[in-house]
């Protein structure tokens, strides 16, 4: 009773306190519209729009609920409640378009034909009611499309790609696609070198993955040579010196390229060559990773898997015969634990001759 007179007085005295303390009193109730949210990550950049999704529930949408703009009226939301947002985390196009990293309102103002996104540098109003066009940070122009009826509004990422993807806003039986592109190689090389700033770069093993995005996207080679340098004089192994041979090679360093790849040969670990032909082979360069897996089989005959590694190489070339025998040889030398996967990959092959 002492609490509850205390509330009471505390109220009467001071109602401003009171609601500092204890809120304004409303429960949390749910939305009509629920709130949702859909992410792409595009090469390592992130993007996320967070919307409402009203339904359409027997409505006329587009025209009547949703008006195609006359020149003056205030453009849509794309969804319901607060403002639709999108979330770039570094520079992307819009339809070709320049937009820089950061979160936006997104607005439309619909036509019959043809519509216009907005990209608001006001991200935290409610709805579209105190949209300002001095705050646009981008507009561009979109084609509806005909689509399948959707009760409930949606945003999603259609036809994700290396450096591009399509947002589509569906609703009713209209979709309308907004082109994005990231400069991916750019961001990436942008972030390698602000992250061997840090911890990363005092380990091998960061110049290297540094280097070999290079070589492995065939750009900024220059500078990749200089990263698997670094790596190398930190600490020599097997992945350093093929990475850097890799970038030798395509610089037109080829005697360079050649002693490196010796190098590499002299100090690897059979696990390590074996490891590496298998990678050549999912690059579909069969000849090369036979020549690794010869290598390998002469070099270290007591290890297993050097026999399972050839006989993939066999399979890879056509010659099924001699991929089972050097399989079976590599089930008789496996481990336990091995022995059941190497048994079905003969069987499998033995179904084919």
């Amino acid at each position: 009773m002492k609490i509850f007179f205390f509330l009471v007085f505390l109220a009467l005295a001071s109602p401003y306190s009171a609601i500092a303390q204890f809120g304004t009193g409303e429960v949390h109730l749910p939305y009509e519209s629920q709130k949702a949210s859909i992410s792409q990550t595009i090469g390592i950049t992130d993007i996320e729009v967070v919307y409402h999704r009203p339904a359409v529930k027997g409505r006329k949408i587009w025209g009547e609920l949703v008006p195609y703009n006359s020149g003056t009226s205030i453009p849509w939301r794309g969804g319901a409640n607060e403002n639709t947002t999108i979330t770039f985390s570094s520079d992307v196009a819009i339809e070709g378009k320049a937009l820089a990293a950061g979160t936006y309102g997104l607005h439309f103002l619909p036509y019959e034909k043809e519509w216009t996104v907005i990209f608001s540098k006001n991200s935290t109003s409610w709805g579209s009611f105190s949209y300002n066009k001095d705050e646009d940070a981008l507009r561009v122009t979109v084609k509806p499309q005909l689509a399948e009826f959707e009760e409930y509004l949606k945003y999603e990422f259609m036809n994700p790609k290396p450096a591009s993807t399509m947002l589509q806003l569906h609703w009713e039986k209209l979709a309308v696609p907004i082109r994005i592109d990231v400069n991916t190689h750019e961001v990436v090389l942008a972030n390698i070198r602000k992250e061997l700033r840090n911890s990363v770069g005092f380990t091998w093993r960061g110049y290297n993955s540094a280097a070999s995005y290079c070589a492995d996207e065939n750009i900024n080679l220059e500078e990749g040579l200089a990263w698997a340098k670094r790596s190398v004089s930190s600490e020599e192994n097997f992945d350093g010196l093929q990475t850097l041979a890799q970038l030798q090679e395509k610089l037109g360093m080829k005697d360079e390229a050649d002693k490196t790849r010796d190098r590499a040969m002299q100090i690897a670990k059979p696990l390590e060559i074996h490891t590496f032909a298998r990678q050549l082979l999912t690059q579909k360069k069969i000849d090369e990773a036979m020549k690794y897996f010869e290598y390998n089989l002469k070099k270290n005959p007591d290890q297993w898997f050097v026999y399972s590694g050839i006989a993939r190489g066999y399979e890879a070339k056509g010659d099924l015969k001699a991929a089972i025998e050097n399989m079976k040889l590599a089930l008789e030398k496996a481990p336990e634990a091995n022995k059941a996967n190497i048994s079905g990959v003969l069987k499998q092959w033995q179904s084919r001759m």
